[in-house]
């Protein structure tokens, strides 16, 4: 082999080599798409897609037989592995029926009894304990999503228990919340001993009367710590992070719209601007499902659409496509704009970043964006956020961000090295964990459809039976946790 023929591959090599983060992480995101598709089998209608168009999303939405959660879906598996412990009285995936009612109202109870100035309060108060120490030292490197989680955990420990969260007891929910959305991002595997001494604590907080508001009566003890768990140590905890981690990275990736909220005052409208127009470009949900306990028939409200009208059979699962459908009905939907928000409201505009009120909606819906603006505004008061990472509506970089101290702006031209240093990491972190995603994930859809944790479950109630009787004596094998098996009070 010539000189020439070494120099030449060794340049292809160094060229392949050099290419991998803009090439290997689209390619394995394709390869996880195709295995997830085989495992768990073809099922679902897509909406918006070939059978149900964009206009009639919402009205198949809200359609009262579009309300089963769980049962019937393979998918359901999946989603049952990620949340478990509890995922059977876990809000979103109770099936319609007492149960769901009961729980639902709970929940709704517990967020609106604490007025908006308290909620304000006690945001304000848990972010001050977390941004507090990263004052008077320079610029920080942190991962936004790391930064919001503890703030999340402290303020729902307070709703919840009407207390201050001991530290302790905030690491055992972070380690929880940061668990779960690993698994579900499939950059890591699950752990149940955090789950555990999670559910463990908040099991004895129930059977020590220090819950101060009444759960629900048709759950046992061990089913009501998983519905507190669920909802809002697990999902509460969890979106509340991202949304904060998506906005201060919007910010941070886009100096127009940084300069912009520091010369407007921090109460001014485009900051709410901002946040919506975050929610509809990278929304919280990616793709919900629900099975139909009903046969549908919908118009699809496109005169031109080759197949107007959709006949849907009971049974079908509707997988509910939130950033597809945020994506249409305006001709500059790819363009990250907050003033569109100032501007009459365009009837195509697509937007439902808490989901469809008519069915079952996002119980936070009335608190989360007053309460995602006190905490961004937090982080505004003392800091500028800037970043080089990329930005997509998943972020399992979990948002590396710079934050320069507010009352140094000039050392926002001194970031240009760290910024770039920043790209460079963050590319070839992707390389690395696109591949443990895929290892991850193929490995965890694969247990889950073993497990059945769902299908179980339900194989376990009398056919006709929507939503299990609750354990008696706690003898109920349906009624059990279908992981740790422990049932009863």
């Amino acid at each position: 082999m010539s000189a020439a023929t070494r120099a030449a591959r060794a340049a292809a090599a160094v060229a392949v080599l050099g290419s991998l983060p803009y090439w290997l992480p689209p390619a394995v995101v394709r390869l996880r798409v195709r295995i997830f598709a085989r495992v768990n089998g073809e099922e679902g209608v897509p909406v918006p897609g070939p059978g149900v168009g964009t206009a009639a999303f919402e009205r198949l939405y809200a359609h009262p037989a579009a309300n089963g959660r769980s049962r019937g879906a393979a998918l359901s598996d999946l989603f049952w592995y990620w949340l478990a412990p509890g995922p059977e009285v876990h809000q979103e995936h109770l099936e319609p029926g007492p149960r769901y009612e009961a729980v639902a109202r709970t929940t709704r109870r517990v967020l609106t009894t604490v007025r908006r100035q308290e909620w304000e309060r006690i945001v304000r108060r848990r972010a001050h304990d977390v941004l507090e120490p990263l004052t008077g030292g320079g610029t920080r490197v942190v991962r936004l999503r790391d930064l919001a989680m503890p703030l999340w955990a402290a303020a729902y420990h307070e709703v919840v228990f009407r207390e201050p969260c001991p530290d302790d007891v905030r690491a055992l929910i972070v380690g929880n919340a940061d668990d779960v959305v690993s698994a579900l991002k499939c950059t890591g595997v699950r752990h149940m001993d955090r789950r555990d001494r999670l559910t463990c604590y908040l099991l004895g907080r129930i059977r020590a009367g220090d819950v101060p508001f009444e759960l629900p009566e048709e759950l046992t003890d061990h089913e009501r710590a998983c519905y507190l768990q669920g909802t809002f140590f697990n999902t509460a905890v969890v979106q509340m992070s991202e949304a904060t981690a998506h906005v201060l990275l919007a910010i941070a990736t886009r100096p127009e719209v940084r300069e912009r909220l520091r010369r407007e005052p921090a109460d001014s409208a485009y900051l709410d601007h901002v946040i919506e127009e975050t929610l509809r470009y990278y929304p919280l949900f990616g793709v919900a499902h629900r099975i139909t306990t009903d046969a549908i028939t919908i118009d699809s409200g496109d005169p031109h659409a080759t197949t107007p009208v959709t006949k849907l059979p009971a049974g079908s699962v509707l997988l509910f496509d939130y950033a597809r459908y945020h994506r249409t009905g305006v001709p500059d939907a790819d363009r990250f704009d907050p003033d569109r928000w100032a501007r009459p409201r365009q009837p195509d505009l697509h937007h439902v970043p808490f989901g469809v009120a008519a069915n079952r909606p996002c119980p936070a819906r009335g608190i989360a964006p007053m309460t995602l603006r006190t905490a961004v505004e937090e982080v505004l008061k003392r800091f500028d956020p800037v970043s080089s990472a990329r930005h997509d509506r998943s972020m399992p970089n979990r948002g590396p961000c710079l934050l320069v101290p507010r009352e140094s702006s000039t050392k926002l031209q001194g970031t240009a090295v760290r910024l770039a240093a920043m790209r460079v990491r963050d590319r070839w972190e992707d390389v690395t964990r696109s591949l443990a995603q895929l290892a991850y994930g193929s490995w965890m859809v694969a247990d889950a459809r073993g497990k059945r944790l769902c299908g179980t479950y339900f194989d376990a109630v009398a056919p006709g039976v929507t939503t299990p009787a609750p354990a008696t004596a706690g003898h109920d094998a349906a009624a059990r946790c279908p992981v740790t098996g422990e049932g009863g009070r």
